[in-house]
């Protein structure tokens, strides 16, 4: 018999997985990271059955014993949720479309059937039962929280807000519109002396106070009468509430930042220095000797003395841009030269990138991170942790960056494009376009780079081809959206993009010079997309994202927000999302593929060269061994596609040896 090489022989090719639990639909399951408890918006508070329950935007809900600690919570709806109350040992909210939800304990959340279609904005419990109001002078009552009865109001304006005092539920609304009801049934128009919309009411220290528009403070013994008391250093108040002898208001400042004032009488009025980085508060309750007040992008502030306010969510409310992930770390970019890292996907931490211009990209290759961003700003890091500054003088902004080939490229304005073998040193290349160049990726032995060129009126979506970063070919899109997102996977291209009002652009190809339009199922614009376990995914405007294994079926996925998100990344078995307001959401962890070793070359000088197929974005260990009992570790190897090649020059000193790729 003919004999075999010893290495075509002895080259055994296998997998090892470590355990793993796997959640049955990972990318319908996703967890905000930053901000904490949630990045969506929080619009109301209340108190009862010992705990803070607020709710918001994307059917935001999240608890607290104590208003300190928050956890967030499934309501079973992505309806905005715009009203709490809490009554009869249980709370009711209610929001967009008539959405109304009631829990017991603020955790488990039931759906009702409201009976309307309109938006309700706001609830009240008082007098046996719940009354909640809205669209269209909406109103509806229940006893229980379950059966819900319409009822007249004898008003077309949208009502925002209600309370109940002084056996008597009170509503405010849109025009200046105020109805005061004993029973929630029959209700009576007052005139409230204000043409400004009114957001928020409550009772205390035996009168009503209204707020709104354009400061507006409203006072009144018996919702009859009613007194103008504006506080002129506030342009918006939305919720207010009343406690240890105190009304506090919160709001938008003349500065656009959030806003506290604070009244014993109604009549004179307090603003509470907070500073500045304070998004706009919209509720606020009192309980457990505290106020709590709650707003944009999940912000929670409490106090106990109307003077000291403490910020209670954390994390960074910088908008990213850019994601990358390799060597267990995600590093995260973006305005202001914000730059957030994780180690494990569940805890993110602010850096310094030491610059002040916006980072719009990021990537990894040559074994450093490579980020850039406005004004030619180019940042390098071994670790993610600590950066050095690269910038080259460019004097253009740079939108993307990838590594192949050995060498980073950069793309941005006006049709700039930037090469570097090592990240430090940079060359300007001639692209041949003026087009903005919005994003850049390398795959099947090229870079693609997309973009768009011209106005609203004659623009038209940007596609360049590169073998080597430095030649490049122009290639027809045939679309007029801007091309705002490219990757590669599964031996093809990928383009996302869109404009105003038009379904998302999704272009394909195999080969980068010939495109085809694809069906993207959804309205918004996308702006991102990258390719790991299998599949594409895409994110953008109204938190979209969306799937597709080959780029032509795609799947529509609730985020849990509607943030617009910019920038994805797979890493460490999940893929993680970020966008405006710091927004930064984790998939589900999806089952590790395994790897697969071979075929198995040996090279004209001996050695063995072996291709690796496994998850693009994931790092495999490969180990060599001579017996199957001891393993020497070879080498880390980093997909940046679906497969890739390593060779093992030590082979020739060996009669025979194993591999293996492990998952980590």
């Amino acid at each position: 018999m003919k004999p075999i090489p010893p290495l075509y022989a002895l080259a055994l090719l296998f997998f090892c997985l470590l355990p793993s639990r796997v959640p049955a639909d990972p990318l319908d399951q996703w967890t905000w990271r930053n901000p904490l408890p949630t990045g969506n918006q929080l619009s109301a508070i209340a108190y009862g059955n010992n705990q803070f329950v607020a709710v918001g935007s994307s059917g935001a809900v999240v608890t607290s014993p104590d208003g300190s600690a928050w956890t967030n919570r499934a309501a079973g709806t992505g309806n905005v949720l715009s009203g709490i109350a809490c009554g009869n040992s249980q709370f009711a909210a209610v929001g967009e479309a008539g959405t109304i939800m009631t829990s017991g304990d603020g955790i488990s959340w039931t759906n009702r059937t409201s009976g309307t279609t309109n938006s309700l904005s706001g609830i009240a419990y008082g007098n046996t039962q719940f009354v909640a109001v809205g669209e269209a002078g909406t109103i509806m009552t229940s006893g229980d929280g379950i059966l819900w009865t319409s009822r007249a109001s004898g008003t077309t304006n949208s009502l925002s807000g209600i309370t109940y005092g002084n056996t008597q539920f009170v509503a405010v609304g849109d025009a200046g519109a105020i109805l005061s009801s004993p029973d929630g049934i029959l209700w009576t128009n007052r005139t409230s002396g204000s043409g400004s919309s009114l957001l928020g009411i409550a009772y205390g220290n035996n009168q009503f106070i209204a707020v709104g528009g354009a400061g507006t403070i409203l006072t009144s013994p018996d919702s009859l009468t009613w007194i103008n008391r504006t506080a002129e250093t506030v342009s918006w108040l939305s919720g207010i509430a009343f406690g240890n002898n105190q009304f506090v208001a919160v709001g938008l400042d003349v500065l656009r930042e959030g806003a506290i004032v604070t009244s014993p009488d109604g009549v004179t009025w307090t603003n509470q220095a907070l500073g500045t980085g304070y998004a706009s508060l919209y509720g606020i309750a009192y309980a457990t000797n505290q106020f709590v007040a709650v707003g944009g992008a999940g912000m929670v502030l409490t106090s106990s003395d109307l003077v000291m306010w403490t910020r209670r969510s954390s994390g960074s409310y910088s908008q990213l841009d850019g994601l990358a992930c390799e060597n267990h770390q995600f590093v995260a970019v973006g305005n202001a030269g914000a730059i957030l890292t994780s180690p494990d996907a569940l805890t993110w931490t602010a850096g310094a990138s030491g610059t002040g211009y916006w980072l719009t990209s990021v990537a990894y290759g040559n074994n450093q991170f490579v980020a850039v961003g406005w004004a030619g700003t180019i940042l390098t890091s071994p670790d993610g942790l600590t950066w050095t500054n690269r910038t080259p003088g460019l004097g253009y902004d740079l939108y993307g960056i990838a590594h192949g080939n050995t060498q980073f490229v950069a793309v941005g304005s006006e049709g700039r494009i930037v090469t570097s073998p090592d990240g430090i040193t940079w060359v300007d290349r001639n692209s041949g376009t003026v087009s903005w160049l919005r994003d850049i990726a390398y795959g099947g032995n090229q870079f693609v780079a997309v973009g768009q060129e011209g106005s609203y009126e004659t623009r038209h979506g940007t596609i360049l081809t590169s073998p080597d970063g430095i030649l490049w070919t122009s290639r027809a899109s045939g679309t007029t959206n801007g091309l705002l997102g490219i990757a590669y996977g599964n031996h093809r291209f990928v383009i996302v993009g869109g404009s105003y009002n038009t379904p998302a652009t999704i272009l394909t190809s195999p080969d980068g010079t010939a495109w085809t339009s694809r069906a993207s199922g959804t309205g918004n614009y996308l702006t991102g997309i990258t390719y790991g376990n299998h599949q594409f995914v895409a994110v953008g405007y109204g938190g979209m994202i969306a799937s597709s294994p080959d780029g032509i079926t795609w799947t529509n996925h609730a985020s849990g927000t509607g943030n617009v998100l910019y920038g994805i990344a797979f890493g460490e078995n999940t893929f993680m999302a970020v966008g405006v307001l710091g927004t930064i959401l984790q998939s589900g962890v999806l089952a590790p593929t395994p790897p697969m070793l071979g075929p198995v070359v040996v090279l004209s000088n001996g050695t063995v060269q072996m291709t690796l197929t496994g998850l693009a974005g994931q790092t495999y260990p490969l180990q060599a061994s001579t017996d199957l009992t001891h393993w020497l570790a070879l080498t880390n190897l980093a997909l940046t596609n679906a497969s890739g090649q390593f060779v093992d020059p030590a082979a020739t000193n060996f009669p025979q040896r194993f591999y293996r790729a492990v998952v980590p």
